[in-house]
């Protein structure tokens, strides 16, 4: 258990995060949006008022973009929306596989598009979810699945700008969230 906490206010919404060891000299806090009705509406509703005009769908990564992507796409009055998923299943004929590396998940995960997400996508203005964006590389691998499809991408959006992220001019996001030093 974490033996220290970072206040979060988002969306309306205060939450005290745990901060975490992710390393020996980096800590994080702990943020899940999983089962966080109230934060996740809300988030949706703040981030769905800054969605760029002319966005026709909406993508994000298994798993914690999930239900942030469906709460915004309720909001937007979207019918649908893409989740690259984390595993390749046996309903994809000829599915899109991107590696990716992300700083909460031990070694090299993929991003998998399948084939009929990528044609719905196919010439779509493509508004990019995530519940956190830190280094980007979960960000990366989405845009480049969405480019492989034949998408345009229409923005980057999170909740929260983690660290360094939070100093990029391409990202949609509510708050900032710090780095730690491991303790």
């Amino acid at each position: 258990m974490a033996n220290r906490s970072y206040t979060l206010r988002v969306g309306g919404c205060t939450r005290e995060l745990p901060i975490m060891n992710i390393s020996d000299t980096l800590a994080i806090a702990s943020f899940v949006i999983l089962g966080d009705v109230e934060l996740t509406e809300r988030a949706a509703e703040a981030l769905a008022r800054k969605v760029p005009v002319g966005t026709e769908l909406l993508m994000t990564a298994e798993t914690k973009g999930i239900p942030l992507a469906h709460a915004m796409a309720r909001v937007l009055g979207m019918e649908r929306f893409i989740v690259a998923r984390k595993s390749v299943k046996a309903y994809m004929a000829h599915p899109l596989i991107v590696k990716d590396r992300s700083i909460t998940t031990a070694g090299e995960q993929i991003l998998v598009l399948q084939d009929e997400d990528a044609a719905r996508i196919r010439g779509r203005r493509v508004l990019l979810v995530d519940d956190v964006v830190s280094t980007g590389g979960s960000m990366h691998a989405m845009e480049t699945l969405a480019r492989q499809a034949g998408a345009e991408i229409a923005g980057r959006a999170a909740i929260l700008a983690e660290g360094d992220a939070a100093r990029r001019t391409d990202l949609i996001y509510l708050e900032k969230l710090p780095l730690f030093p491991a303790e």
